[in-house]
This record gives C-alpha cells, structure tokens and sequence, in this order.
C-alpha cells in the first residue's frame, strides 16, 4: 500500500505566493480573491426538495444519510431553508474553522443557517470540493469567523470572501482531481478494510469472554443442563445459584461529603469524578452519597443492561442511585465484572428492570431484589481466576491487535490529508499534468 501511494514529483518552477496559508505555488497558477470564484445565493421556499447537511469529515450529504439526526425534519418549517444545486458551494456557518463544507453533488435545501455559494466557470467542481475542504483554506474560515468558546462561531463572509485562492488551469484541475479520487478512493478503502478487521477482532474478544464465562475454558469438560433457559449447559461441577447469594448489598451513607466522589464508566470502572468532570459539587451536595470501600463491587441500576459495573479499588463516594455490594468469599469479583459485562447477562439484567421506557433511552432501573433473583453459573473459586487470567491475556493480544490497526487507519488518514494538501496547493505535481514551459509562462 505504501508503494502505491507513495508522493508524485515536484513542479520545477515555483514561485513564493507571501501568504502565511500557501507559501509557493507552482509558477503558471493565477491568485483570485476568493469573491470572484464564489458569490452568495440565497432561495428559499423550495419545500419540495431533499434536504442536505454538511458535515465535517463527508461534507454535503443526504439528510436521509446522516446516522444521527440532530433535527426532525418533519417538524421543522422548510420555508426558510435554502436551494442548493450540483456545483454549489456550501458553507456551515457555525461550523465551517472546523471544515464543514464542501461543494455539493445534489440538488436540495440546507438550513438558513448555512452560507450557499455559486462557483465561477473557472473551478473544477470535484477539484474545488478537494480545495475548499482542504486545510489551507479551512484556516482561513478560523480567522475569518467569531465567537466564544470552540462550540460555535460564526463565518464573517465579509472577511473570508477577501482570502486569496490559488488555482491551476481547468485542464489541471481536472487532472488533480481525477488523481485524488483514484488514491483517496485505495485509501478509504483500506481504512475500512482495517475498520472491519477491527470490528471482527472486537468481536471475536466478546464471543471468547462470553463463552469463557458461561462454558469455561476446557473444550473436553463433561456437560449438563443448568436448568436455566437462557444458560443452557454447563460443565457439570459448575453450581447455578442466585446472585443474591453471592452479593450482599450495603447502604452506607457519608454524614460530611468530604470524601473522594467516584464516578462509574463503562471501560475504566470507577475513577475520580474529577478526572472525568469539570462540574464541580460542593461537600455539601454530597452529604447521604453511598460510601464505597475497596473490594466492593458498584452497579449504575439504570445502565447495568449495558455493563456499566465496577469494582471500587479506593474507599470514596458514589451517587445515592448506584447500588453498592459486598463479594462474598466463593465470588471472584473480576471473574464477576466480566460475567456482568456479557452481553448475555446484558439481556438479563434488561429483562429484569422496571420502569418506563425500554433500555438505556428509557427511565429502567434494576432494583437489588431482582438483581439478586438472577440465576447464574457459578465454577469453582480456583476456576473463576483462571477463567479471569485467561480472558486477561487473550483481551490484551486482541487490544494490541485493533491499536495496531487503529494506529494504521491514523497514518492512512493523515496520509491521505497530507495527499490532498500537497496536491490541491501544487507540493506536488500529479501524473498527467504537463507544466509548460518557463519561457511560454515568461512570454504569457
């Protein structure tokens, strides 16, 4: 893969643009304000169109396309909303220092909030999708917006529409874009590639981890019927009991809040508020939380359908909703936190919430008297250590493997960053385009 994306040549004449975002172009590219290549349209009371979004690493897309819907679109007045057409440029408003344009392929309507740009003759449409989006033009949307914080801000188009864009002949544009569309598609394809390989090594832990705890480790061992639908068979020296004999709930309650508040998570367990918090809340505010002492295993009643479980390894608060738990001796708590953790416990712990509403979107809880009716398969103390060690070391080899992929998709997706840059500013000269000569520019 590196061979086959390895960087073109370079252009042999350059010459210094003196701007802080493109420091040389290639000799033969012309320099135009940024108003004379896109002008602002605005019209409205298109309802009947499809409505578009813009989002930051896709840039204009299909509403119906966006996975999480931050609007309903059916309750929202479209009258407002603006037509955008194949070739349009478009800008959000609030988004765009953070790269959320791009130049669309369909015809629709986008908020009132967004800036909609025609683009001049002179522009590539693909090629100008690549430059727009591209970091020499997206530092120049930071310092022409305002506002506080790094939530939103707002594009001042009175200052931006004055940035200097550099460009290259139409045939060369289409050229560069042509050449970024053939890498970028081999690169996004490796990313999902390495994407997959990632999605199957996750599950792959998740079915060893599951399969570790309610079968156990010896492939061979003699099997019975638990008893238990949803168990089914296990090895036949292992118990099946109900967690309320092996977790003993304790209610105690701090009288001055001067103690560390701890904070439940679903992959590091309990940890300080303070590191996984700004709010700040006073000891005061704190007085009646839950004492939790090392050892103890902690559940989020509202989320144990999702694992949110932990095993406390300092003395310090909880919230009063949390339910808190003494291990019994026969119970091996990390044994434990993997079992609760399982997708099948998962299922089970659902089943036996009450409240309104289904799942972690709804107000279910699950109350210490049905935590402790469930059933579940119990090994040997010695057994459930082993079974821990194991899963321990297995889920470290298959972790290392995703960062290692991860750590990939990463070079990849900078790669490709640095690709595009390099090539939408002239770094680099992309095979096809033909540079003309020093003398012809010299005479043009």
């Amino acid at each position: 893969m590196h061979n086959q994306l390895s960087m073109p040549s370079r252009y042999q004449s350059i010459v210094s643009t003196g701007s802080e975002w493109v420091k040389d172009v290639p000799l033969h590219w012309h320099s135009l304000p940024l108003c004379v290549l896109a002008k602002i349209k605005s019209i409205v009371n298109c309802k009947n169109e499809n409505l578009l979004s813009v989002y930051l690493e896709l840039g204009v897309i299909k509403f119906e396309d966006v996975d999480a819907k931050r609007t309903n679109a059916t309750s929202v007045d479209l009258s407002g909303y603006q037509l955008v057409e194949p070739g349009d440029f478009v800008m959000n408003n609030q988004q765009a220092w953070r790269g959320s344009v791009g130049v669309s392929k369909f015809r629709g309507i986008v908020s009132p909030a967004y800036l909609v740009l025609d683009l001049d003759e002179r522009l590539d449409c693909r090629f100008a999708n690549y430059l727009f989006r591209d970091c020499s033009m997206v530092g120049q949307y930071l310092i022409s917006s305002k506002g506080v914080g790094t939530i939103q801000r707002n594009l001042y188009w009175a200052h931006l529409k004055r940035a200097t864009v550099y460009l290259p002949p139409m045939l060369e544009q289409a050229v560069i874009a042509n050449f970024l569309d053939a890498r970028t598609t081999q690169i996004d394809q490796a990313i999902r590639l390495k994407e997959r390989q990632i999605e199957l090594l996750k599950e792959r832990k998740q079915i060893l981890i599951q399969q570790a705890v309610i079968r156990g480790l010896d492939p061979g061992a003699s099997m019975r019927n638990s008893g238990v639908e949803w168990i089914g068979e296990i090895p036949a020296h292992w118990e099946v009991v109900r967690l309320k004999f092996l977790f003993e709930e304790i209610n105690e309650r701090t009288k001055t809040g001067e103690e560390t508040l701890l904070s439940l998570r679903m992959e590091k367990g309990l940890v300080p508020h303070d590191d996984v918090s700004d709010k700040e809340i006073t000891n005061e505010n704190l007085v009646d939380y839950k004492l939790v002492r090392p050892g103890q295993m902690v559940m989020n009643r509202m989320r144990a359908a999702i694992g949110i479980f932990g095993v406390s390894s300092r003395f310090g608060l909880v919230s009063p909703d949390y339910a808190v738990f003494d291990i019994k001796e026969r119970a091996a708590s990390n044994f434990f936190l993997r079992l609760f953790k399982s997708p099948l416990l998962g299922t089970q712990f659902r089943l036996n919430s009450k409240g309104l509403g289904t799942g972690a979107s709804g107000f279910m809880r699950l109350y210490t008297e049905s935590f402790g009716n469930i059933k579940v398969a119990l090994p040997p103390l010695s057994e459930q250590l082993e079974i821990h060690r194991f899963i321990d070391s297995a889920s470290d080899r298959l972790d290392n493997a995703c960062t290692l992929f991860e750590q990939q998709i990463l070079r990849l997706k900078e790669y490709k960053s640095t690709l595009i840059n390099s090539a939408v500013t002239g770094k680099i000269k992309v095979p096809g385009v033909v540079e003309p000569e020093r003398q012809d520019m010299e005479m043009a």
